[in-house]
């Protein structure tokens, strides 16, 4: 028993109100007087046998730490408003002794940011994107004489005709200051490029940030720009952008400004200009509900003007199961997009949308979004406006995932969360053994105290615990149901007696000592069976609920 409570004896989520069995406003001498008592019965130096000796003294500096922080005005405030987590953040030593909640917050606060900019200092923000164009429009497209004289003209020929990898990770600097670094590569049948970009943010104030890029590639050339984000009012902001591309063709200076507007609590408003090789002016309408999200979207360019209307419903499932729809039409011809998006795991989302267009074609895109990491595969089926390519492109996907879903997605899923429920019950298990021993070493150490109370109750016909049992109590079942789910605490509580009273106060019982909980996250309650003065009298307590014994209307009537 010894060697597994070591230095690890500890009350994890331990109450010191309930380890001390004194209330939340308790004053400064009942504290003292609750001190007093559990010193004398878990002092080291009243006890002889080493292991017995041990075990005191771990209980012993439990129940003075309890005291510390409950008679330090400042600890005491920490420990109300965050518990023993508070009390753990690095730097109280240093910090003026406040005494408002509010300024104890504060202080708090602050320590956590400056914890968390220490944090900041190891962490990286990784995101990245793989997107793999595939052509199979030989599965629609295929003309059968051309296909008779080349060798194996009887398979379709499928091929990846364009990549593109993108990453970039963000290196925190300071609190206010972050760098971000980017780059991509591109390839489009057989050539490609790519480039780097630095960036420097840095966070001005809670209303806005600026910030300065660097890129070059092998392509375009260096770029200097230079973003900046401003919060006009608490329904509108801004962003400003400009930027100096140096190509071989010469200087190609650009320029954006977006402003947006909140129209209501779910709708949005946007506008922006941009000029540049691109020029356009662009208004848009986006409104965001629980259930749906929709788009509303005008362009007007030199190079490219369109109209766009996109649609979302959000079903409120467990997988957040989405299906869309929009519609696109402009200079360069119409588009409409059909899909449907669902989440496959606790990080994963699928996603498939089929787009039919003039004169593009069909086209199926499949997405996998994995935490921070996309992945993206636009398969194109055909230039022309094919109904097959549109049902096999529409069905294909809906029957593979459907198979995939139930011969590998429910499997796996089902493994995973019973591989959690498991480890959850060997820690709860653990657990509760562990505070099984800790409350056993505690009753150890009352049995000679507990012996001089009964005798001193005995004398004055005072209160005598007879039975008392802890835990939930299971109706209509057998007593051996029932005693896997409650405790013997009669030792416990018979040494909490003081002038023939026993007081509890309203905190949970399993923090007092020789208590533990020994069904975690049910619904508990204490039933005592006591003697006073030579009549016997019977209790049941709800875990919370404070109480006083003796007391007349526990009494058990003697049967005529």
């Amino acid at each position: 028993m010894a060697a597994s409570i070591e230095d690890d004896f500890e009350f994890n989520n331990q109450d010191y109100y309930s380890l001390l069995n004194v209330s939340k406003e308790a004053t400064l001498e009942e504290l003292k007087s609750s001190y007093r008592r559990l010193c004398m019965l878990y002092h080291p130096d009243k006890h002889r046998d080493p292991e017995l000796k041990r075990q005191a003294e771990q209980l012993f500096n439990q129940v003075h730490r309890a005291y510390e922080v409950l008679t330090d005005a400042h600890a005491r405030a920490i420990y109300d408003i965050f518990g023993k987590k508070g009390l753990e953040v690095e730097g109280w030593e240093v910090v003026e002794r406040k005494r408002t909640p509010a300024e104890i917050r504060e202080e708090y606060e602050r320590l956590q940011r400056e914890r968390e900019e220490r944090r900041l200092q190891q962490r990286t923000n990784p995101k990245g994107t793989i997107s793999v164009g595939v052509d199979a429009t030989d599965l629609f497209d295929r003309y059968d004489e051309d296909f008779e004289e080349m060798p194996g003209g009887g398979f379709p020929h499928i091929e990846i005709n364009k990549m593109h990898i993108s990453q970039s990770i963000e290196a925190p600097l300071t609190n206010t200051n972050t760098a971000m670094l980017s780059g991509s590569l591109s390839t489009h049948n057989g050539s490609g490029g790519g480039n780097i970009n630095v960036t420097v943010r840095r966070v001005m104030s809670a209303k806005g940030w600026g910030e300065v890029e660097f890129g070059a590639g092998d392509i375009l050339g260096p770029l200097i720009g230079l973003k900046v984000f401003r919060n006009v009012t608490p329904r509108c902001f801004l962003t400003a952008q400009c930027g100096l591309q140096f190509s071989p063709r010469g200087l190609r200076p650009t320029c954006s400004l977006m402003t947006a507007r909140h129209l209501d609590q779910n709708t949005m408003g946007y506008l922006q200009w941009r000029w540049g090789p691109t020029s356009a002016m662009t208004t848009s309408v986006v409104r965001d509900t629980k259930s749906s999200h929709f788009t509303l979207a005008l362009q007007l360019g030199v190079l490219h003007s369109y109209l766009m209307m996109s649609y979302q419903y959000k079903f409120q499932d467990e997988d957040q199961t989405k299906v869309k729809g929009s519609f696109k039409t402009g200079w360069f011809g119409t588009v409409v997009e059909y899909g449907a998006e669902r989440k496959i795991s606790r990080h994963s989302v699928l996603s498939a949308t089929v787009s039919i267009g003039v004169p593009q074609g069909v086209t199926l895109k499949l997405k996998l979004a994995r935490a921070s990491q996309t992945y993206l595969f636009p398969v194109h089926l055909t230039d022309q406006l094919l109904p097959s390519a549109v049902f096999y492109a529409t069905v294909a996907p809906l029957l593979l995932y459907v198979a995939i879903h139930r011969m590998v997605i429910i499997p796996f899923t089902k493994a995973q969360k019973e591989e959690e429920l498991e480890l959850q019950r060997i820690s709860s298990a653990t657990d509760i053994a562990k505070k099984k021993l800790e409350a056993e070493s505690a009753v150890l150490l009352m049995q000679e105290s507990v012996r001089r109370v009964i005798e001193a109750e005995e004398s004055k016909m005072g209160l005598l615990i007879l039975n008392a049992w802890y835990g939930k109590f299971v109706s209509d079942t057998s007593q051996k149901k029932e005693k896997a789910k409650v405790i013997d605490v009669t030792v416990p509580l018979q040494c909490l007696v003081k002038d023939s009273k026993l007081i509890l106060t309203e905190a949970s019982k399993a923090g007092l000592p020789g208590f533990y909980d020994p069904c975690v996250g049910e619904e508990k309650s204490l039933k005592l069976l006591y003697q006073f003065r030579g009549v016997m009298h019977q209790v049941i307590s709800a875990d919370t609920e404070a109480l006083r014994i003796p007391k007349q209307s526990h009494r058990i009537e003697a049967e005529p």
